[in-house]
């Protein structure tokens, strides 16, 4: 009998160390999934705090929690089992997939960057310009941030799927699934944590001026004079940041499968690998910049001609409801 429990006993503790194992490789293919996916989350980072600006300060993290509960929505019950789904039938469409959400980034990116040169943009009625719309503009802000969010977040899944299986980390669909759920959880923790205290940092900083140290005041009067400019600075860096993403990803996707053209992709790397042999200690910086300014370039000329294509032509949105405002 007692021979039969520790037999049992050993067991187990056999089953808990596999266990303990299993959760361990998830973690480490999850944390290195989330490095490959970092440009993205950088992304995330940096446009969503433009979504509360304006807003009353009191509304700020009950908004963000809001848009927090629709990305993990976005990620778990939409994004990753689709693209699972589509790993298991249709391998190559991973890669398409990516392009298309690549250069809706573009669009978005250089949508801002027109919005700004022609003085289109900023109609959009803000919770604290209109207190009548106070529900009806805080709704409008969640759904645009989430629908945003659903394609930075079906590019982070992505990324993050196909770095795994392009490290040989891949197992089977049950092993995939726990490694994009903690990618999941964690990157929108990550992002969302860091943007609540993104915009609250005024208030801390508020707050800090109150007490009786003069170190914890002259930090916080520089916070409180500093987040504007920061929010703003967030605000440039997240519509290059589009730029740059999504012209990398398409970049990319145009040498991988099924497209396979790899003559752009060529020239940025040989670009790149130039400027690290020529520039010694600063080389590994440096051919990393090279890199993303190509992205860039190549995101703002695809993002420019579907701007075109939607704004600027005769037949694009723009013209289209002016010539019917017209008539």
């Amino acid at each position: 009998m007692s021979g039969g429990l520790v037999a049992l006993l050993d067991d187990i503790s056999v089953l808990a160390r596999m266990a303990a194992a299993s959760v361990d490789d998830v973690s480490a293919a999850a944390g290195r999934a989330s490095t490959k996916a970092a440009g993205v989350v950088v992304d995330d980072t940096a446009v969503t705090p433009r979504y509360v600006e304006g807003l009353d300060p009191k509304r700020e993290l009950p908004i963000i929690k809001r848009i927090t509960i629709g990305s993990l929505r976005n990620k778990l019950i939409f994004i990753v089992p689709a693209i699972l789904l589509l790993n298991a039938f249709l391998p190559w469409a991973l890669s398409p997939l990516l392009m298309l959400g690549g250069t809706y980034l573009c669009f978005e990116g250089a949508e801002k960057i027109w919005e700004k040169i022609s003085g289109h943009g900023g109609h959009e009625t803000t919770a604290a310009a209109d207190g009548e719309k106070k529900t009806v503009d805080e709704d409008a802000v969640v759904k645009s941030a989430v629908t945003t969010d659903f394609i930075l977040s079906a590019e982070i899944m992505v990324i993050s799927l196909k770095a795994v299986l392009d490290e040989g980390l891949g197992g089977g669909f049950w092993y995939l699934l726990a490694v994009m759920v903690v990618v999941a959880l964690f990157i929108t923790l990550l992002v969302y944590g860091t943007v609540g205290l993104i915009v609250k940092m005024d208030d801390i900083g508020l707050r800090l001026t109150r007490t009786g140290s003069g170190v914890a005041q002259t930090v916080g009067r520089a916070l409180v004079k500093g987040m504007p400019k920061l929010l703003t600075v967030l605000s440039v860096v997240g519509v290059f940041a589009m730029l740059w993403v999504g012209g990398h990803i398409i970049l990319v996707g145009l040498a991988d499968d099924p497209i396979n053209w790899t003559p752009p992709y060529d020239v940025v790397h040989h670009l790149e690998v130039a400027v690290e042999e020529a520039t010694g200690a600063l080389g590994a910086v440096l051919g990393w910049v090279t890199n993303t300014v190509a992205s860039m370039i190549l995101g703002a000329v695809v993002g420019g001609v579907v701007v075109a294509v939607m704004h600027v032509l005769p037949f694009g949105g723009d013209d289209a409801k002016g010539e019917a405002a017209a008539h």
